[in-house]
Order: C-alpha cells, then structure tokens, then sequence
C-alpha cells in the first residue's frame, strides 16, 4: 500500500505544483476514498506532502522573475494566520461530532462547493473583468480566507488560490501558479507549527509520512521543471480536467461517508 500512497502523492504534487494547487486538493480526497487511514491523519500528512513539494518547488522557481512578493508576502502571512483558524475550526468539529466519517463528509462537500465555484469561474474568466487590488491589508484577509479553507480542509492549498490570484490581481496563468506555491508554503509552515505547539499531531506510521514527503519533494522538483516548459494554455486546461475529476470524487466521498 505504500507504494500506492507514494504514486498518488507524486502524481498529485506534480500536477498540483504546476497548476499551483498544491496537490493536497487531490491527495486528500483520494485518500479519503481509499480509506488507509482515519481522516485527521490523512489531512496532516496531505499538509506535510504539500510543504515538501512547495518548499522544492519554490525553491527552484525563485530566479524566474514569477515570484511576485509585493503581493503574495501578504496574502501568505493572511493565510498563515488563516491556517491556525482553520485548524482550530478543524479541532472544534471533530470534537464536536466525535465521528471520523461526519467529520470527513463535512469536508468533502465544503471542497466540493469550493471546487465547483472555480470551475464555474474558469469556464467564465474570458468574460469576467478581473481587479488589480494593492496595498497590505486587502490582500492579507483575502489570504486569511484562503488559509482558514485550505487548512480546516486538510488539503494545504487549492484551486481557490488560483481563482484569486486571477481575479483580484490579474495574473496570468504562469505567474499564478508560481505565486499559489508560494502562499501555500507559508501557510503550511504556520500550520505545522500550529500542529506540533498545541499537541494535535494525530498518529501516523513513518512509513507513510516518508512515502508521502519523499513524493512531495521529487513532485516539487519535477513540477518546477514542467513548469518552464508547458504553455499556459495547457497549464488551463490540466487545471480545469484536474478540478472535474476533483469535484467528481468529493460528491462520491460526500455520499459514502453520509450513507
């Protein structure tokens, strides 16, 4: 099964780090899915998978003039503080529901929801008249949004990240995705802190966790490669197949969990 796990992380990391999505959106359902482990372990594992791939990733784009600082620094420090919310959103239900399946199916359909919202925008950006937002403080609680979502979700990242980076500061497809990695590496870091800080690190088998960080990072490695080399047209349309079949399999999780 480990050999199972390694594939999805890879494969996930690889196609997430070049749409710049991160690649627990992908990770955390299919996992879900599979049922190998309980759902709080499979979110902090999918969150360590995607702080590898985007520490390599990050790393090995920083010298192609798409990192734009001036405004993912606050959107990142946004979504820091954003993924300690989410987190103790996460912890607050799990408690509250005491049940791993309601806890899961939750989660599925709040991604789902999310998922068809970028969809929907995708398939209708040519027409929508996007923003050019500066400043510190607008992007910084945009930030928060997005690292309260990705966090309490357990996917590290996602598709919304793209949407905004679209449409409130009008980049392009490339320069998104650059951008994305880099707000999710920040709000992961503050949420594995967060993790470790307050004791709710849930159990795990090292095997798995040097599975999936070991995809992550060679999955952050050859996305920063593709990267360069895919146009951004075929950059569109990975993401939008990526996020049908993403959608897909959050309504299946939604229904089995609940049934």
């Amino acid at each position: 099964m480990i050999l199972l796990i390694f594939a999805i992380c890879l494969a996930a990391s690889t196609v997430g780090g070049i749409c710049g999505i991160g690649g627990g959106v992908v990770i955390k359902p299919l996992l879900d899915f599979i049922g190998l482990m309980p759902v709080s372990t499979v979110s902090f594992l999918s969150g360590l998978t995607v702080l590898a791939m985007a520490c390599i990733n990050v790393f090995k784009n920083r010298k192609g003039g798409e990192l734009d600082g001036r405004r993912s620094l606050p959107l990142g420090v946004g979504a820091a503080l954003g993924g300690v919310a989410g987190k103790q959103l996460f912890s607050a239900l799990k408690a509250a529901v005491n049940a791993d399946n309601t806890v899961g199916a939750v989660q599925a359909i709040v991604l789902g929801l999310l998922v068809l919202g970028t969809l929907l925008y995708m398939m209708n950006r040519g027409r929508i008249q996007t923003k050019n937002v500066g400043g510190v403080l607008v992007p910084a609680l945009i930030g928060l949004f997005l690292g309260v979502c990705s966090s309490f979700l357990g996917i590290g990242g996602g598709p919304m990240n793209l949407a905004v980076l679209y449409y409130f500061f009008s980049m392009d497809t490339k320069k998104a995705a650059v951008n994305s990695i880099l707000v999710i590496l920040i709000s992961q870091i503050a949420s594995l802190l967060m993790s470790v800080i307050t004791g709710t690190v849930p159990a795990f088998n090292g095997g798995d966790l040097a599975a999936m960080v070991l995809a992550g990072a060679l999955g952050g490695f050859l996305s920063a490669r593709l990267h360069k080399k895919l146009s951004a047209q075929t950059t569109d349309r990975l993401f939008i197949a990526l996020l049908i079949v993403i959608f897909a399999i959050c309504v299946y999780n939604a229904v089995r969990m609940l049934a």
